[in-house]
């Protein structure tokens, strides 16, 4: 424990030494320990395995009492039951009785668990509470009895409550959906016919009245039009249960993905024997999010089906044009001949002159001509050709059919020509082979309908008139579309991901502004957030122009290359003894499979025995649930797939295993692994916790079965990316599932705010994608480090603090640029802060926020993220060129390139060099540039 820690929270103060005094010897100790532990927990220490070493020496010298003693202090009888008393009077604690404990409970109900479904954090909730209210926290089994009460009580009030809001024609579609009636419903309550699950997996007859829920429940296929039609028969599907809206306005995020998790685990079977309110609960909370998932869905598809029909109709002219197409080189030295020639015999014929002069003679000539053609306006129209009929003939009933099930609309007057369009599109939809819109018909005129499409949107009939030719305009709005969606300019009404971008941000920012604020250890007025900008910026700038006289590896001159030229870092030593190491345990070991070393883990540690069932029920076996968890992380934690693992010689099939990880196998479980190895790990082996994470993507190859599966042009295959947050001692903290073209820098600020682990993340390494200008505008807003590899870091330009500075840094002048825009930061200060903190509490996914700070979207808020993420790059990259130390840790720290084959240990973050640690610290929050 850090001696701050020591000081704070185990120095006895002068008032509790008088309780102290009249005991020696380890009563005084112990008595001493007691009381220090009781004032910072509450409670008192269960044993001597809740106390470090360090502390009971740090309280046996102030009581000046050898810390040996303690090991003779008796934890259970008369003396310590008085001194237990002594100190609950002491500091105005009593014990929790029985009529307490069931008032605990319904207040846990009422404020707390309505709104919360994990217990670990009731629980927090709950000794929090009993800390106000001086009540001792009781026993550990029946703290978790009072929160399971709670839990309980909450679940019993909501259902009643949700059950109430629907009509009796809601209700009964419901039931449908797993196949019961209201009269077989009554004879099995009746009859107290309640079964519990099993822990096997359903039988196939399971499902016969359940087709509608198992589409419902579906995941989304692959990018195609058969697709598109599955998913919105799917949104059909589930608007026929006609839920009424507004029916979860008053239920956490939280509580409602809880529920959705629950039903979506649960066969219709086990669904049959709850009460009759949680079925209606657990089913419409599921009804309702897959109808906002599967909108996101649709809306992903015709984002990437409009890129596609463009994609392929390129590709198509590409190939078709490729075989008469022939590059001709060398067209300086054709022209120089021509040219020479001409003027050499001006009255010649042609054919006598210049054929001759090329070589390849009038054929080459021919080529160069044909090239001409073929890349200019010619090419772009044959693409534009094959581009409409694609759609007219493939992908146009779609796009088309999903006008008809989703409403657009849009908060910016410059899209509403595109909304406009939309509603033109919907209304001639089935207008048959109608050339032009009909005379006298309003066609909305948008950002889609200039440029190179113009000539094919706009045409003149036979008789000279200007008309709109239809399905030209409507491939032209869809492409505008999809622009718009990316960057949320367009929003989709019943979405979740492109829902209204002001339902974003957090609804009490106004009334919370000092506490956003302070959550974020940010100033109130932007005018000391700049000042604080500036003094680092300059702090940093003027260190290296000082130092850079003296810095071998660095050079900052004018040279076409890029003005700065960094020395790379020379491999490190490869510490001493580790080959003896390594075959030290190749010889003890050897080589020892990977499933072998699960098992060990699993039974030395017993960490599955935490594991719980989302439904919170089982009835499985200790021993079968572990041994099938174990097979369901290989498969998964290897690749191997499940079906691959059930093969194995064992007793437990395909369908059991994935049934244990519908049930069991929940992110929570992963976090609360990783809390647990974070609370185990030996100090002395570990050291002490580390603040710092690694993050890079791991590319994934997968079947074209499902929505995300594309191709990645840098690992040449179809799949999916991985992108993994890994601490200091290789213990994954995040994790999460992208698409190949999706940009990895919401992922990086995604998994390091919202990692859900015990963690303090306060750096942040990361590959060449992590050095965009905006993840440095986030990052610092969200206070971590942004610690990036720098790719090309010959061409970065340092800005500058001001326009009249330039001669401040006569060193740094070849590769410094304009001044930093700090009129727009203090225009859009609040604003930004108010996403920020949309990030920091989750109000929407990081990538819903950032997809409105896209280039092709000049917001203003977007704007000035970006001058404050030059001004931190700057910072950054200025005390990177100048510490040799920041350099080595921070390769040191990035993450190996995936399939690469580097181990864990290189990785993952190295231990910091004591040199560096100022430097970082420095690049924190508050203290950077200060020396």
């Amino acid at each position: 424990m850090h001696i701050d820690d020591l000081v704070e929270h185990w120095t006895i103060l002068d008032e509790e030494r008088d309780l102290i005094a009249g005991k020696r010897d380890a009563t005084r100790l112990g008595f001493a320990i007691l009381l220090k532990f009781y004032t910072q927990h509450g409670r008192f220490p269960r044993g001597r395995s809740e106390l470090r070493d360090d502390v009971v020496e740090h309280v046996a010298k102030q009581v000046r009492v050898p810390d040996s003693e303690f090991g003779f202090y008796e934890w259970s009888g008369s003396t310590i039951e008085y001194h237990r008393h002594q100190v609950r009077t002491h500091l105005g604690f009593r014990t929790c009785t029985t009529e307490d404990a069931t008032k605990l409970a319904v207040w846990l109900a009422e404020e707390v668990a309505h709104a919360e479904r994990r217990p670990e954090r009731v629980r927090e909730e709950l000794l929090k509470h009993l800390r106000e209210e001086r009540i001792e926290p009781p026993a550990p089994g029946r703290i978790s009895r009072i929160v399971a009460s709670a839990l309980h009580n909450a679940e019993v009030a909501w259902s009643v409550r949700i059950a109430s809001r629907l009509s009796p024609e809601t209700t009964q579609r419901i039931y449908a959906l797993v196949g019961i009636d209201d009269a077989s419903r009554a004879v099995a309550e009746g009859a107290g016919d309640r079964q519990e699950p099993t822990g096997e997996a359903p039988a196939e007859d399971d499902d016969i009245d359940s087709d509608l829920l198992a589409l419902i429940k579906s995941a989304p296929g692959n990018v195609s039009l058969e697709s598109m039609m599955t998913e919105i028969r799917k949104l059909t599907a589930a608007r026929s249960i006609e839920l009424p809206p507004g029916l979860f306005a008053d239920v956490a995020p939280k509580v409602l993905a809880a529920w959705r998790a629950r039903a979506a685990v649960e066969a219709p079977s086990h669904m049959r024997t709850h009460p009759r309110e949680l079925t209606v609960l657990l089913l419409a909370a599921l009804v309702h999010e897959r109808e906002r998932e599967i909108t996101d869905a649709l809306v992903e598809l015709l984002i990437t089906t409009v890129h596609r029909i463009k994609a392929r109709a390129d590709s198509k002219v590409t190939k078709e044009l490729i075989n008469a197409f022939k590059r001709v080189t060398g067209k300086e030295n054709i022209l120089f001949k021509v040219a020479d020639a001409a003027l050499g015999q001006p009255d010649d014929p042609v054919r006598q002159v210049i054929f001759p002069a090329v070589s390849g003679g009038e054929q080459t000539l021919r080529d160069l001509v044909h090239e001409f053609k073929t890349k200019g306006p010619a090419y772009r129209t044959t693409v534009q050709t094959t581009l409409r009929a694609s759609y007219t003939n493939h992908y146009r009933r779609g796009l088309i059919a999903l006008l008809d099930t989703r409403e657009f609309k849009s908060n910016n007057t410059a899209f509403q020509p595109v909304i406009e369009a939309l509603k033109l599109i919907r209304r001639y939809a089935k207008a048959g082979n109608t050339t032009y819109y009909p005379r006298g018909e309003v066609v909305p005129e948008h950002r889609g309908t200039a440029g190179d499409w113009e000539d094919l949107v706009f045409k003149k009939d036979k008789r000279g008139r200007r008309r709109v030719v239809r399905m030209v305009y409507e491939i032209v709005t869809f492409q505008a579309l999809r622009e718009a969606l990316r960057c949320k300019e367009i929003w989709v009404v019943g979405a979740h991901s492109f829902r209204d971008p002001e339902e974003d941000l957090p609804k009490d920012f106004a009334a919370r502004r000092v506490e956003n604020y302070a959550e974020l250890r940010k100033p109130l007025d932007p005018k000391d957030f700049i000042a604080e900008l500036k003094a680092e910026m300059r702090a940093e700038l003027k260190a290296l122009d000082t130092a850079l006289p003296k810095l071998d590896w660095l050079a900052i001159s004018e040279r076409k290359s890029g003005a700065i030229k960094l020395t790379k870092i020379g491999p490190a030593e490869e510490p001493r003894n580790l080959r003896r190491i390594k075959n030290e345990v190749g010889r003890r070991w050897g080589s020892v499979p990977l499933i072998d070393m699960l098992k060990e883990a699993v039974l030395r540690t017993g960490c599955l025995k935490a594991v719980t069932s989302v439904a919170g029920t089982s009835s499985l076996k200790p021993e079968v649930l572990a041994e099938r968890l174990m097979l369901a992380i290989f498969g998964y934690g290897t690749n191997t797939g499940i079906r691959a693992v059930a093969s194995g010689g064992h007793a437990h099939s395909e369908d059991d295993i994935r049934y244990v990880r519908r049930r069991y196998l929940t992110p929570q479980v992963a976090t609360d692994i990783a809390n647990a190895t974070f609370t185990a790990r030996d100090v002395a082996l570990w050291g002490e916790g580390t603040t710092t994470v690694a993050s890079d993507s791991t590319h994934v190859r997968a079947y074209d079965q499902n929505i995300f599966t594309e191709w990645h042009s840098r690992y040449g295959g179809r799949g999916i990316l991985i992108y993994w947050h890994i601490e200091r001692g290789s213990m994954v903290v995040h994790s999460q599932t992208l698409r190949a073209s999706a940009s990895e820098v919401h992922a990086m600020i995604e998994g390091a705010v919202r990692h859900g682990t015990t963690m303090k993340v306060e750096g942040n390494y990361v590959d060449s994608h992590g050095q965009t200008e905006i993840g440095f505008g986030v990052t610092r807003l969200l206070g971590f480090d942004l610690l990036p590899r720098i790719k090309q870091i010959n061409n970065v330009k340092l800005y500058r603090v001001e326009s009249g500075e330039g001669d401040l840094y006569p060193r740094l002048t070849p590769a410094m640029t304009r001044p930093i825009r700090w009129d727009l930061i203090e225009q859009n200060y609040d604003q930004m802060i108010k996403y920020a903190t949309a990030i920091k509490q989750g109000t929407a996914s990081t990538e819903a926020i950032l997809r409105r700070f896209t280039e092709s979207a000049s917001h203003p808020t977007y704007q000035a993220m970006l001058e404050v993420g030059r001004a931190q790059k700057t910072i950054f990259v200025a005390r990177y060129l100048r510490l040799r130390e920041l350099q080595r840790e921070d390769a040191a720290g990035r993450p190996g390139r995936p399939g690469v084959g580097r181990t864990a240990q290189a990785r993952r973050p190295a231990r910091a060099d004591p040199a560096v640690l100022a430097a970082r610290a420095a690049l924190r929050r508050g203290t950077a540039g200060r020396g």
